[in-house]
C-alpha cells in the first residue's frame, strides 16, 4: 500500500467525521420530534378519556403500571411522566415547530418553573438559539432573564440594524447581580473594577455566555489625548466590541455622552472591517428610568444602561417571617438576662440551652401559629 500523506489524510478524516456528526445530530433531532409527538398524543388520549368516562387519578396510575409491563425496556412511562404528558397536551393544543425543537427534559423544566406562555416561548427560543443545557436553562429562569430582557433600557431599536437588534437586546440585562464581590463600605469605581477582575469568570458568567474579556483600563488615543475604558469585552455572536463603564453611584445623563465618544473612538481605531459597530453598557449602582430614557433618546451609538446589585434581595413573603432589627436586639437582651437551668450564667454561655430556646427567639412577633 502506498504511503498516505499525513496532511491529506487529516483533511479526509475530518470531512468524514463532520458528515457522521451531522447525520447523528439530524437523527437525534428526528427522534426528539417523534418522541414529543408521541408524548403529546398520549397526553391527549389521557385527557379525552378522563373527560369522556369520568375517570379520576387512579386511571393514570394503572396506565403507568400496564405500560411499564408492556414495554419493559422503554423508559418514560412512570405515573409522574404521564401526568406531564397530559399537561403537555393541555399547554400546547397544537405542536408548533418551536415546541418540537427542544427536548422533553427542557419542557419538563418549563412546566415546573414557568407560568406564562410568553415567558415559555422566550426560553424555548433561547434554548434553541444558544443550545442551553438543562442546568443553564434553570439558571436563566432563576436569574429572571426574561424579566430583565423585557425591562432593559437601550436605544438599540434606533441604533442597531434589524438583523442584530434582537441578539443585542439579549446581551444587555436591566440588572446584574454581583453577589460574589467583597467590597468595603465606601468603595469607588476602581475598587469595583478590581473586584470584578479578581472574579473575572463569575463576572463573565453573569454578563452572558458569549462575552469574552479583552482588557481593563483599555487605552484609546484620540488626537494627542489618552482615554481609558474601564472594561473592554467582545461579544462573539454579535461580533462587536463591548465597552463597559462602571459607576458606583446613580446614573447621570453626561455618562451617555462620554460613552458615545468611546464608541466612536473604538469604531475608528480598533474595529475590524468584518466586525459590527461597538456597543456600550453603562453599569450603575442606581438609575432613574426616566432620566435614562431622556439621555438615550437622541444618542446615535448603541448604548444600554443597567444597574447592579451586590446581593440578591430576599422575597417579601420570606422577609415577613424574619424578626425585625429591633426584635433581634430585644431578644438578644433577653438571652443575656435569661439564666440557665443551673442558674448563674446566661444562655449565651450555655449553647445547648440556647438551642432549646431558639424557636422562641427567632420567630417574628407578627407570625400567627397554625391552630
Amino acid at each position: 500500500m502506498t504511503k498516505i500523506k499525513q496532511t491529506g489524510y487529516i483533511t479526509f478524516l475530518k470531512e468524514v467525521k463532520d458528515k457522521v456528526q451531522q447525520a447523528r445530530l439530524k437523527a437525534l433531532k428526528a427522534v426528539n420530534k417523534e418522541l414529543l409527538a408521541l408524548y403529546w398524543e398520549i397526553g391527549r388520549i389521557i385527557l379525552v378519556n378522563q373527560q369522556k368516562n369520568g375517570w379520576g387519578k387512579s386511571i393514570v396510575e394503572k396506565l403507568a403500571v400496564d405500560l411499564q409491563s408492556g414495554f419493559p425496556g422503554m423508559k418514560g412511562f412512570s405515573s409522574p411522566n404521564l401526568w406531564r404528558m397530559r399537561k403537555f397536551y393541555q399547554t400546547y393544543t397544537k405542536l408548533a415547530p418551536l415546541v418540537r425543537e427542544i427536548s422533553w427534559s427542557h419542557h419538563v423544566i418549563l412546566f415546573e418553573k414557568v407560568k406564562t406562555k410568553k415567558e415559555r416561548d422566550f426560553y424555548m427560543r433561547m434554548t434553541k438559539e444558544y443550545g442551553w443545557s438543562k442546568n443553564i436553562l434553570i439558571h436563566q429562569i432563576e436569574n429572571m432573564t426574561f424579566r430583565k430582557f423585557q425591562t432593559n433600557q437601550t436605544n438599540f431599536d434606533k441604533a442597531i440594524a434589524g438583523k442584530y437588534r434582537y441578539q443585542a437586546k439579549l446581551a444587555v440585562k436591566d440588572e446584574y447581580t454581583f453577589d460574589f464581590l467583597e467590597l468595603s463600605n465606601e468603595y469607588d469605581e476602581r475598587e469595583l473594577e478590581l473586584a470584578l477582575l479578581r472574579n473575572i469568570r463569575k463576572f463573565l458568567l453573569e454578563m452572558g455566555s458569549d462575552f469574552t474579556f479583552i482588557g481593563n483600563q483599555y487605552k484609546l488615543r484620540v488626537g494627542n489625548e489618552f482615554y481609558y475604558i474601564d472594561l473592554l469585552l467582545y461579544h462573539r455572536k454579535l461580533k462587536s466590541l463591548i465597552a463597559i463603564e462602571l459607576k458606583a453611584g446613580r446614573f447621570k445623563p453626561e455618562y451617555a455622552g462620554k460613552m458615545q465618544f468611546y464608541l466612536t473612538a473604538l469604531n475608528r481605531t480598533m474595529r475590524y472591517k468584518d466586525e459590527n459597530p461597538s456597543i456600550g453598557i453603562i453599569v450603575c449602582k442606581e438609575k432613574d428610568r426616566t432620566v435614562v430614557e431622556f439621555a438615550l433618546n437622541e444618542t446615535r451609538s448603541p448604548i444600554g444602561v443597567a444597574q447592579y446589585a451586590l446581593k440578591r434581595s430576599l422575597p417579601k413573603k420570606m422577609r415577613d417571617f424574619l424578626p425585625t432589627g429591633t426584635e433581634i436586639a430585644k431578644r438578644l437582651k433577653i438571652l443575656d438576662e435569661w439564666p440557665s437551668e443551673e442558674g448563674g450564667q446566661s444562655l449565651l454561655h450555655e449553647p445547648f440551652e440556647l438551642f432549646q430556646k431558639m424557636s422562641v427567639l427567632t420567630t417574628p412577633s407578627s407570625y400567627k401559629y397554625p391552630q
